[in-house]
Parts: structure tokens; C-alpha cells; sequence
């Protein structure tokens, strides 16, 4: 049987360029772990894993902590994951033999897993289980020394598929405002974590956002099947998607979502676009690495059930896992959007008056320019978001942040960008709603001002250490 169809020196590139941004993606990632977990799900974390632990099964949380957790051992993990990630960006995998290779890759999958397993709230993006479904398909990858896979190459594609078309239904059978065009009269505003930018795109004329809207909607739900048409339509499809993904990410901060879609789809690219890409000359897979990728794509295409019929039910969902290894993932986002922008301003007083916690990333100060974040995320000022639209997303942890602010807990402070109280802590706390929304360009000149907000309602009244239990 002729096998030569299975590796090709044509998407050597693509396969480079794959692994090396997931290999940055995953450190960002292992990062993010490393600096906020120990304050949100450390021992005395917001919503602490050892309680988790103890009422979930490993079945139910497939999770290397089961067998031992404590923030010592925690950080053992997310710094090996940091080591690893850095060592496969800087290509050093590359010079492995090809089981080695395989091994390094399987550890970074493990070892995120297990972390966003028992990640809880903090942990329920979308882009985890992205990260997850793609990291697990570059184990089966190889070094540079052996032919690209092709049923690998094809399988990132069918990943990077569901990411595009499953977002594009979802959008349109969601929110009327997709189908109307008027989406990006909002999102821009409303979105969860503004950019530097994100104002400037806000203001940008009403018929551009319709233009805007019409070319998401091509992106999504047409450009997609170009994956998997012949050289060059796949690369063109490939280059559309980079291009739109470049666009959200000067629009906003959307932690790695915009970096890893993009990284997918270098997989659709041959060797005619990225030949500037310099490598090694290539053997082909051995028989058992061969075996081993026709069984990966057996079962992805098995699993792939779940998410087809997710994607062509009536009621699809977004950024659902349908198994605790997150493959098989449907994806999606803003199927629906806010027109309003809400705020949680988070103040203490110390007896001399009400003074406001800053958070690194969420809109707070009116003066103070959204800055960049992403690809790096932010999961305090994520969650202070959703907890703007519903408080019900706080209900595990606000309490608990509240407490921490009054005992100027130094862990969780670390991820606010200032702590009016540096001294002494608050004898109160309290959290209120505003409304912002972006200076026009007649504001900005006159109060230099990038927001204007208004009060709205009082979330959580005046409360002390004792109120709090």
C-alpha cells in the first residue's frame, strides 16, 4: 500500500509555525497560572481547590491533583509547564527523536488539563478547551526531522472549522442584531475587556460596522470550507481568517482566542506561502507513529459527533465540552451582545471616606487608557464582567474577594493593579454598578477622558469583615 500521501515536506512550514505559537500560547497559559492561581483557587483562594477536591470524583475531573494538591505542589507544576513551553518555543524539541518529542508535547497536555480540570469558574473559557483539543493534536505532530502528518494538518483544519462556523451560527441565530448589521454599533463598547484601540473602532462610521458585521459573517460561515479545498483556495482561506483574527485583536483583549485561531490556520498553509521558512530535511514516520495518527484520527472523528450535531441542532450552544479530556469541543462566541455597558466599581473606607480599587485590566478610572492584555488573561476582571451582566457568576466568590479586601489579603491584591489602603485595611466595602460608555471625540479633547460613567445601583451595600461572617 502507497503511504507516501501520509507525511508531506509541502506543510513543513505550516507545521512549524503551528508549534511554535501553540508552544507560546501554552506558556502564556502555564504564566497566567503560575501569578493568579494561588490567590483565586489556592488553598485560601477564592474558591479553594482542596474543597473542590474533596467533592469531585477523578472521573468526573480528570486532574494529576487528585493524587496530592497543595500550592507548593501546584507551583512545581505550573513552572515545569512554564520550562517546557519555553524550551518548545525556542524549538528545542525540534532536535528530538520523535517518541521524545511526542512525550514533551503530552506532558504540556497533561499537565494543562489537569489544571483547567479543577479550575472551576476561573476556568471556564472557551479558548481552555481550544487550547486543550489543539495541544493534544500537536502531540501526534513530530519533529521537524520527520514529514508533516497530513491527517494531523487536516484534523487542525476541522478544529479550526468548528471554531469559525460554530461562532458564525451561533451569531446568527442568536442576537438579531447580527442579522440586522448593527452588532458593532455595540460590541466594541461592550465587549469584556476593552483595548487601546477599542474606543477608536467604537467611533468608526455606522457603515463601516455594517461592513464589518457582513465580513464576519463571510469569514465565519463561508470562508471555512475553503480549508478543505485544494492549493492555493486553502491558503487564501487560511490568510482571511489570520486577517480577521489581527482585526479582533487590535479591537480588543480576548486573552489567547484571537493568537491560537490564527495558529490553526497555518495549518491550512503549504510550503508556496511560507516558504521563507527555513528547515531540515525530512524522513518519513515510522510504522507505529503511523498507526498511532490514523488511531487520533479515528477518534476525532468519532468525536466529533457531539459537536456536528451541536452545530446543526436548533438550539446550539457555545464553548461546550462534551468529555472531561476537552476533545471534541463545540466552540462559539457573542451570540449575543450587551447594548449596554455595565461596570462593578468595588470601593472601601477606612472611616475618612470611600476610596476605589483599580483592577489591571477592566475599565475603572475614566481617565485611564484600556490597555493591552491579551494574549495574557485576566481572569478577575473576566469574571467582574459577567458578574456586571448577571451577579450571579459571583455567587462561589464575591463574598470571599470582599473578605480578602477588608483583611488586605496580600495574595489576592496582587491582582488588582492598586490598593487605595496600603496602611491599614477598610472597616467597609461595598460594590456599585455605572453604566460607562466612551467619550465622543468632543469629550476626549475637552477632559481628556476616555469614559463617561454614571451610578446605576448599589450591588452590594456597605458590608464589614463581621457582616461578611
Amino acid at each position: 500500500m502507497d503511504w507516501t500521501w501520509f507525511g508531506s515536506a509541502g506543510y513543513g512550514q505550516a507545521r512549524f509555525a503551528v508549534q511554535h505559537l501553540l508552544a507560546l500560547i501554552y506558556l502564556m497559559g502555564f504564566l497566567t497560572a503560575v501569578h493568579q492561581f494561588r490567590p483565586l483557587l489556592g488553598e485560601r483562594g477564592l474558591t479553594p481547590v482542596p474543597r473542590f477536591l474533596a467533592a469531585t470524583g477523578f472521573r468526573q475531573s480528570p486532574s494529576l491533583f487528585h493524587l496530592h494538591y497543595s500550592d507548593r505542589f501546584f507551583a512545581v507544576v505550573a513552572w515545569t509547564g512554564v520550562v517546557l513551553s519555553a524550551a518548545a518555543l525556542a524549538g528545542a524539541t525540534d532536535v528530538l527523536p520523535l517518541w521524545a518529542h511526542m512525550a514533551v508535547w503530552a506532558v504540556l497536555w497533561a499537565l494543562y488539563l489537569s489544571i483547567v480540570n479543577i479550575g472551576q469558574v476561573w476556568y471556564a473559557f472557551g479558548w481552555e478547551s481550544l487550547l486543550l483539543e489543539a495541544g493534544f493534536l500537536a502531540v501526534f505532530l513530530g519533529p521537524a526531522q520527520i514529514a508533516a502528518p497530513m491527517p494531523v494538518m487536516w484534523l487542525l483544519c476541522w478544529l479550526l472549522f468548528r471554531v469559525e462556523f460554530g461562532a458564525g451560527l451561533i451569531k446568527m441565530r442568536g442576537d438579531s442584531c447580527w442579522r440586522d448589521f448593527t452588532a458593532l454599533y455595540y460590541h466594541h463598547e461592550t465587549q469584556p475587556m476593552p483595548g487601546p484601540l477599542s474606543r477608536a473602532f467604537h467611533h468608526l462610521p455606522r457603515p463601516l460596522h455594517r461592513v464589518e458585521v457582513a465580513a464576519n459573517h463571510f469569514t465565519q460561515l463561508v470562508v471555512p470550507f475553503g480549508l478543505f479545498a485544494p492549493q492555493p483556495v486553502a491558503t487564501a482561506a487560511g490568510l482571511i481568517i489570520v486577517i480577521t483574527q489581527l482585526w479582533l485583536m487590535f479591537s480588543g483583549n480576548f486573552a489567547w482566542l484571537n493568537l491560537i485561531t490564527i495558529t490553526l490556520a497555518f495549518a491550512a498553509m503549504d510550503s508556496r506561502a511560507l516558504g521563507w521558512i527555513p528547515l531540515p530535511a525530512t524522513t518519513p514516520s515510522p510504522p507505529w507513529h503511523l498507526a498511532a495518527v490514523l488511531a487520533l484520527a479515528v477518534l476525532i472523528v468519532v468525536l466529533s459527533y457531539w459537536p456536528v450535531r451541536n452545530m446543526l441542532g436548533r438550539k446550539q450552544v457555545m464553548n461546550r465540552s462534551f468529555n472531561r479530556f476537552h476533545l471534541g469541543n463545540t466552540y462559539g462566541a457573542f451570540g449575543s451582545i450587551t447594548r449596554t455597558r455595565h461596570e462593578l466599581v468595588v470601593e472601601g473606607d477606612d472611616g475618612t471616606g470611600w476610596r476605589e480599587y483599580d483592577f489591571k485590566g477592566k475599565p475603572g478610572d475614566v481617565r485611564r487608557r484600556p490597555p493591552q492584555v491579551a494574549p495574557y488573561h485576566l481572569r478577575l476582571d473576566w469574571l467582574m464582567w459577567f458578574c456586571a451582566i448577571s451577579p450571579g457568576y459571583g455567587r462561589t466568590w464575591l463574598p470571599r474577594f470582599l473578605a480578602a479586601l477588608l483583611r488586605n489579603d496580600r495574595q489576592v491584591l496582587k491582582l488588582l493593579r492598586r490598593n487605595p489602603f496600603p496602611e491599614r485595611p477598610p472597616e467597609r466595602v461595598r460594590i456599585r454598578m455605572f453604566r460607562y460608555r466612551f467619550t465622543t471625540r468632543a469629550q476626549r479633547r475637552e477632559t481628556g477622558a476616555w469614559w463617561v460613567r454614571t451610578p446605576s445601583s448599589e450591588l452590594v451595600p456597605p458590608v464589614s469583615l463581621a457582616d461578611l461572617g
